[in-house]
């Protein structure tokens, strides 16, 4: 990455100092606050005193070998007594200070680690497991988190200043940053980093860790397989991309899949995908590519499936199209607290095209491109639990009531268990849904004696 000049430090509001800020620098070990000063003061000598073109090509072995005598001399010209564990932490670290994202690297290190969450200098928390918990990693003050989150944005092309004070980018481990900067954020500039995991959760992994049953992930393979367009609702962090991800290796690799994203998070486990991501406008305001830009273009790009990361706009009706006209089998996710507020939400959406065609229309669109509606929740302590697979019915001419779901599997209440999970079971509908006519005659291997009106016993989540 490349180096912002300490200028940037210096310009810095003192207007970030807030009452709640210096209330959290007291609860915060005053210790780790002045290692990371000191920290800052010798990397801004080390910008004016070192060739920094030179040292990028050092592994970080080396330039900590070279850095040994200057961090030696610089604290010993001020007089500082730290101990020799501190001095071999200031080696290590002084180099992610200067080439990565300071003190979150150690976080970034962590694979059980999901989000990264700053909310001013001296409060970094992170999800784990679902949980969110405060760390000891602290910024030696908001002027050196500001230069973290300018050196992020730099890297991946972006600005963020007064001008523009919010970016939303990506690393390229494919972690998604967002960042906020005064004067939007008043307190001082705020980051967060949603992170992926390396391994990919495929749906008998989600099934081995109760997001799932069984039943419901062999339901959800035929349906992908026989073509029947998926929308997966639900709220933020309640694992939409992580189903979106393990769905897409039921596509046959034969088919060719254009994946479209505001900011790119699928990583499909397919053969033959072809990536697409929106650009926001430039500060010209010139430049900006949007999904809805996007999706219209990957119809000329000889797709079978085309897959949007998540629709929240006009693009909706754009995708709608795709899906009825010969893109059967997309997938897609959307922001919604149920499956029946999901196919609202986008129906407004398919509205905002301004277009102004009848209720009807819009609806019977609807009913004909989407086939199953995924409702999945992250319940409370953190675990992930499909709620329920429901069938949408297409509309009947002159129909005028709201959309018709079959509910073809729902998780259903039970309590809360001694350590405050939620307890339940999975219902499973004792009428055959519709699309299991589709699975016969495509020759989809589906256990259909499911159906029977018994209900699969669900694990506590």
């Amino acid at each position: 990455m490349s180096n912002d000049s300490p200028m940037t430090v210096d310009a810095v509001s003192p207007i970030f100092f807030t009452q709640a800020a210096s209330e959290t620098v007291t609860a915060a070990s005053g210790v780790e606050v002045q290692f990371q000063i000191l920290k800052q003061t010798i990397h801004q000598e080390l910008v004016g005193s070192l060739d920094l073109a030179s040292a990028e090509g050092l592994t970080p072995a080396q330039f900590q070998q070279q850095l040994k005598p200057f961090i030696n001399r610089s604290i010993d010209d001020r007089g500082d007594e730290i101990s020799a564990s501190q001095r071999a932490r200031l080696e290590t670290e002084l180099y992610e200070e200067m080439f990565g994202i300071g003190p979150l690297e150690k976080l970034m290190r962590d694979p059980t680690v999901n989000d990264i969450l700053v909310n001013h200098p001296h409060e970094v928390f992170i999800e784990r497991n679902g949980q969110l918990e405060l760390t000891d990693v602290v910024f030696a003050d908001a002027g050196h988190l500001l230069q973290i989150i300018q050196r992020i944005a730099s890297s991946v092309g972006r600005r963020i200043d007064e001008v523009s004070p919010m970016v939303d980018a990506r690393l390229p481990d494919g972690s998604r940053v967002n960042a906020v900067i005064p004067p939007l954020a008043l307190d001082g500039p705020k980051l967060s980093i949603r992170r992926f995991g390396k391994v990919h959760l495929t749906l008998d992994r989600l099934v081995e860790n109760a997001t799932m049953t069984r039943p419901i992930a062999d339901f959800l393979r035929a349906a992908v397989q026989a073509r029947i367009s998926v929308l997966i609702s639900g709220g933020t962090g309640a694992g939409k991309t992580t189903l979106l991800n393990a769905l897409s290796s039921c596509i046959p690799d034969s088919e060719r899949v254009i994946t479209i994203e505001d900011s790119a998070e699928l990583i499909l486990q397919h053969q033959h995908v072809a990536r697409l991501e929106t650009r926001p406008a430039n500060s010209e305001g010139a430049g900006e590519f949007t999904q809805r830009d996007l999706v219209r273009n990957s119809l000329r790009m000889r797709p079978d499936r085309i897959i949007v990361g998540e629709v929240r706009g006009v693009e909706a009706f754009d995708m709608l199209q795709a899906m009825n006209t010969g893109h059967e089998g997309s997938l897609t996710t959307i922001h919604a607290n149920d499956a029946h507020d999901a196919l609202m939400r986008l129906e407004m959406m398919v509205a905002m095209a301004g277009l102004e065609l009848p209720h009807e229309v819009v609806r019977s669109y609807i009913g004909s491109g989407i086939g199953v509606v995924v409702q999945i929740t992250r319940l409370k302590g953190g675990a992930r639990r499909v709620m329920r697979v429901a069938e949408l019915n297409p509309f009947l001419s002159g129909q005028k009531q709201s959309y018709q779901l079959s509910d073809v599997f729902k998780f259903k209440r039970a309590g809360v268990g001694s350590s405050g999970e939620i307890l339940g079971a999975v219902e499973t509908s004792a009428q055959a849904p519709r699309c299991l006519t589709r699975f016969n005659e495509l020759g989809i291997d589906f256990d259909a004696s499911v159906f029977a009106g018994s209900t699969q016993d669900g694990e506590a989540s």
